[in-house]
């Protein structure tokens, strides 16, 4: 088979990208994986679990949102084992603490806890909204048990699905895929097979490393270069169209971004079909905004072209007014309508934020009918046990006798996936391990929801579990497939508005349990597919997204607890800064009174919101006219637009710094059309090792840079202003007045 051929099915990369192969005695339970736990400098698994926490916390409030990259922590990782390797092999301490050449299984095994801690709890979330506008705070011991038992609910739901959507071949999450052909480049350099990767990663991550410092911090005006805005710079217009180096500025049309921190490196592994139906999304998402914000739909024009606040009825172009929740919340954090009609009646959001919840709603159901049009032979047996023949199997005593593994049969070892039917040598995590993290996961977070007096019921809080479960299998099915994580919060707030109507609080509390499952449950399913590809034993990988968790619980709340103290003013107001922004949090909080608390007098029929919940039923019949159209005219390729991926799209630029999607597209297009087409030898043997070394290489000097320069550790250290440097809208675009 030629390369080319080779890289035309992304479904069937991992085969030639990866090495299809195992070396059994390497052994990632060495004594050194755990004790190299205690601490960064000398030890480093929990080590690094803390400093990925760490880090992930920070993003959190950062004007973009950025997902602590798995590459970065394997960098870290290693350069952490090369300075062990210098401790004697022999005696004591080289028995235990360096016994052999580090390898890629405790490599695997380090990242995999790492990289479980570094995403920020969506209960640190919640802790922060409180603490930032709310005057009911747990205490620390509930808070902290709250962040564990959310952060593993998905873990248990989802373990349960590995068999589905998991180890077959087409589900091979694309995101996983630099990381492994570093994990390769780097362990295989002794057989001399990755010298040239080995180059390319070094250089390339020394280039980006000193690179970053210019656009991070001498020189922020290569965030975003836009001639329009030069050339005319007391024009709102100009700054809405093509401004978009700070937050919340503008769509960033036409603008050219040279910092690889915004641009990303999903642009160089997501799929062509995927960046495809993204470019769509994209130019459409450029013609709504405008459209619905020059049209003066929704009182768009009273309002900011970009913000995630709510805004008083009074607002008006000249001058925005937030509106003031507290004001209409009684003692007990439930809307009071007396005082709602006092302040004026309901609030407003920024239009484009409400057509990003729109488009969001009709994302979310179209990825329900897409995947039941085009894949429903993959998923159709997760609904196998609802049939007659299952249903009988219950009556039997085979079915609980869970400790009696069934061996696979030569037939189902000839159709597995290669990586797979290497993992079959190894005792597997059985279901019952899953199932018991679920239970008590559940256990816990009922008892928090009580303690932490969130007015959420109990009954509500178990329909949230059986929502996230359904979500978890298709957004699970959809990322495996195409590397587009899906975000469903629109929909489980929805639900639980109507649920629990009139309290923001209770509102927050459901959506953590009924939104931050999915998205921890599609976390375990990637962090499985490279437990695979890695031939690492699923108890060892197991075992480690449990301990990562619980080490990034802690320190979630602690470093929730300093930034929000430290930083108040900057996250609470409208635009923030380049540095630190609470746009995030705001969303949050927006949605949750919204939803929790208006959604009776924003989202029902009549209101100025009507159309946003209409989004859910319109995004189910979404994708029929281009699967019809496909049926009876195949040769068009209409089977190639995914219109869940298009819908969310749509709304994509609500919010952070948009002037690197230009940028992004460029790099795209390089990468997953030109050297694969043109280059496919390669596209295989560079392509994701130059991706981890630009991920690597940013990150390692962003995090330095956050506590150095800016403000981290409690004092900023701003760099002179200058024309590269200015204060305000850093590519010159005008401010709004209105801010």
């Amino acid at each position: 088979m030629t390369a080319s051929e080779k890289v035309d099915n992304m479904e069937e990369i991992a085969l030639y990208a990866l090495h299809v192969d195992d070396d059994p005695s390497l052994n990632p339970w060495t004594f050194r994986t755990w004790l190299y736990v205690y601490s960064l400098l000398a030890f480093h698994c929990l080590g690094l679990s803390c400093f990925s926490s760490v880090l992930a916390t920070i993003y959190q409030f950062k004007p973009q949102g950025i997902v602590l990259s798995a590459t970065f922590l394997c960098v870290i990782s290693y350069v952490l084992a090369m300075v062990m390797d210098y401790i004697p092999k022999k005696g004591f301490i080289g028995r235990w603490f360096n016994p052999h050449p580090f390898n890629h299984k405790e490599h695997a095994a380090i990242l995999i806890m790492s990289s479980t801690a570094a995403h920020s709890a969506m209960a640190a979330e919640v802790i922060a909204v409180q603490r930032l506008w709310y005057t009911k705070i747990p205490n620390a011991a509930v808070c902290i048990f709250l962040i564990f038992s959310s952060q593993v609910m998905g873990y248990g739901i989802a373990g349960l699905m590995r068999k589905i959507i998991v180890y077959p071949t087409k589900f091979f999450y694309p995101a996983n895929l630099p990381i492994m052909s570093l994990l390769e480049t780097l362990h295989r350099k002794k057989k001399g097979e990755t010298k040239p990767q080995l180059k390319i990663f070094y250089w390339t991550f020394a280039l980006i490393f000193v690179w970053e410092v210019v656009p991070e911090y001498m020189m922020p005006i290569l965030t975003g270069v836009n001639i329009f805005c030069l050339a005319k710079r007391n024009s709102m217009v100009f700054t809405n169209i093509f401004g978009g180096a700070n937050g919340n500025e503008g769509l960033g049309f036409l603008s050219l971004c040279f910092d690889f921190q915004y641009i990303g490196s999903s642009a160089l592994y997501l799929p062509l079909k995927t960046q495809f139906n993204t470019l769509i999304g994209y130019i459409l998402n450029l013609a709504v905004f405008l459209g619905i914000f020059y049209g003066n739909i929704w009182r768009a024009r009273d309002f900011p072209f970009l913000s995630q606040l709510l805004f008083s009825p009074t607002s008006n172009s000249s001058s925005y007014i937030t509106f003031n929740q507290t004001a209409v919340l009684d003692a007990n954090g439930r809307l009071d309508e007396g005082l709602l009609a006092a302040e004026g009646g309901a609030p407003y959001m920024a239009a484009t934020f409400a057509a990003y919840v729109l488009t969001q709603n009709m994302a979310i159901t179209a990825t329900f009918t897409h995947l039941l049009l085009y894949n429903w032979d993959d998923l159709h047996s997760a609904f196998s046990f609802m049939s007659f023949s299952s249903l009988k199997n219950i009556a039997k005593p085979s079915f609980w006798m869970f400790w009696k593994a069934t061996e696979p049969t030569e037939e189902d070892i000839s159709e597995m996936d290669p990586h797979y039917r290497l993992m079959l040598r190894y005792k597997d995590a059985p279901d019952w391990w899953y199932g018991l993290v679920f239970l008590v996961s559940g256990v816990v977070g009922l008892i928090c929801i009580y303690e932490a007096d969130s007015g959420m019921s109990w009954w509500a809080f178990i329909i949230a579990i059986f929502l996230a479960s359904i979500l978890i299998l298709f957004t699970g099915a959809q990322a495996g497939l195409t590397g587009f994580s899906l975000p469903v919060q629109p929909i489980i707030q929805m639900i639980g508005a109507y649920l629990e109507p009139g309290n923001p609080l209770t509102n927050m509390y459901f959506t953590l349990f009924g939104y931050n499952t999915v998205g921890q449950g599609l976390l375990l399913l990637r962090d499985l597919k490279l437990g695979q590809y890695a031939k690492l034993s699923p108890r060892c990988t197991f075992t480690m997204q449990m301990v990562g968790t619980l080490v990034g619980s802690v320190l979630n709340y602690i470093i929730t607890l300093t930034i929000t103290q430290n930083q108040r003013e900057i996250l609470l107001s409208i635009e923030g800064t380049h540095i630190w922004s609470g746009a995030g949090l705001q969303s949050f909080n927006t949605q949750a009174i919204t939803w929790g608390g208006l959604a009776k007098q924003m989202y029902s029929w009549g209101s100025t919101y009507q159309w946003v919940p209409l989004g859910l039923v319109i995004g189910f019949f979404a994708p029929l006219p281009a699967y019809f159209l496909h049926r009876f005219f195949p040769k068009l390729g209409l089977n190639h637009l995914n219109m869940s991926i298009i819908c969310w799209h749509i709304g994509w630029l609500v919010t952070g710094i948009n002037s690197a999607i230009i940028s992004f597209f460029l790099v795209a297009f390089w990468s997953q059309h030109y050297l694969r087409r043109y280059k496919p030898e390669w596209f295989l043997k560079f392509n994701y090792v130059l991706c981890a070394g630009l991920d690597g290489g940013t990150q390692v000097v962003v995090f330095i840079m956050t506590f150095v320069f800016f403000g981290a550790s409690g004092k900023a250290i701003p760099f002179p202003n200058y024309w590269g440097n200015k204060e305000g809208n850093i590519d010159y675009c005008m401010v709004d007045p209105g801010n």
